[in-house]
């Protein structure tokens, strides 16, 4: 999942730029907007048009007429359509960007732990090329625990899983930097993905991404429902065979087993990081425990399953789909205080 810190002549902005939604973060005023990171655009010429963003590029996810497209510009935390993503972090400027502005903004970008030097360059030139005068980089792991209460500064080892919509990033933190950490392309949005696959493979059913997102919300579950089957709930789509509109009833039960697999996934990768640690961190993760943020921690049951196979404390955080925006709106606030964090090196 990418984060945004921005400077302006009246008021300083944070940003949290992520592969499923931009948060945006104003000094002294918290969270002012949140929307979708898509964008939809006009082929004219061979030149692409922007004509939406945001909320309203999203309902147009697999309905667009012939040239119009809408995109995900990010994907898997990092930028995948350059000049797209440019064109987004304009119009979010632009959105809470008083007109009287002078100055282009100061800009720091939250980035997946695991992102290579090609990954954070092309972050830093679409940021600069959106306007911003100076740009920097920060470990998004740092910029979640911030947001969860976590203190960083602590000598005591703490555990962040912060599950976004394209990353999850697992990591322990200490003295006010990464100790053991990696990043997983495992995430909200391929839970969306193998939802998906098991609607098309066992009900005949093909499925949007805006439907699948919906089954997981109201179905989805990191474990089966005591009751063996659970709440059922109406599914529409194009009948795989024969090609025409078809609804199927689809239970809980059967999302949990679809999703078991990023699940899985999650849950060996922070058992990995844990094997990883020093005597003495483990020992403090022990007592401080494993603290979840993200969209994706707010799956139910995912706290639990990750109790059972680390034998450790799991909490998720108060709002944690807010967790990185809240964590890097607190770095601008705090200024010089954190800035030992952020990287400006190019």
């Amino acid at each position: 999942m990418l984060s945004i810190i921005a400077g302006m002549w009246r008021s300083d902005i944070a940003i949290d730029l992520g592969t499923a939604n931009t948060l945006v973060y104003v000094k002294g005023e918290g969270i002012v907007l949140e929307e979708p990171s898509v964008v939809a655009y006009e082929v004219r010429d061979g030149r692409r048009k922007i004509i939406a963003v945001g909320e309203e590029a999203k309902s147009m996810l697999g309905r667009t007429p012939d040239g119009i497209e809408a995109i995900r510009p990010l994907r898997d935390g990092v930028i995948a359509d350059f000049a797209v993503a440019e064109e987004m972090i304009k119009f979010f400027f632009r959105r809470v960007n008083s007109p009287w502005t002078l100055a282009k903004p100061r800009v720091v970008v939250c980035v997946p732990h695991g992102s290579t030097p090609v990954e954070r360059k092309a972050i830093r030139e679409a940021v600069l090329s959106a306007g911003a005068r100076r740009t920097g980089l920060i470990s998004e792991p740092i910029a979640a625990a911030i947001g969860s209460g976590i203190d960083i500064g602590d000598a005591r080892g703490s555990m962040v899983v912060d599950i976004g919509g394209g990353t999850t990033d697992i990591a322990i933190i200490a003295l006010g930097g990464v100790i053991n950490a990696t990043s997983i392309r495992t995430a909200g949005n391929r839970m969306d993905e193998v939802v998906t696959e098991y609607i098309r493979d066992n009900h005949d059913l093909i499925i949007g991404a805006e439907t699948a997102e919906k089954v997981k919300n109201v179905l989805g579950a990191a474990m089966r429902p005591v009751d063996g089957q659970g709440a059922g709930l109406g599914v529409r789509g194009r009948d795989r065979v024969r090609g025409i509109p078809k609804e199927v009833k689809v239970y809980r039960n059967q999302v949990a087993d679809a999703l078991s697999e990023p699940v899985n996934r999650i849950c060996d990768s922070v058992s990995s990081v844990l094997q990883s640690a020093r005597p003495m961190l483990s020992n403090d993760i022990s007592d401080t425990g494993i603290v979840l943020t993200g969209g994706g921690a707010k799956l139910p049951e995912i706290d639990a399953v990750l109790r059972k196979r680390t034998n450790l404390p799991v909490a998720t955080a108060d709002d944690p789909l807010r967790c990185v925006a809240k964590g890097t709106g607190q770095a601008l606030e705090l200024g010089p205080n954190l800035s030992h964090i952020v990287d400006y090196s190019n």
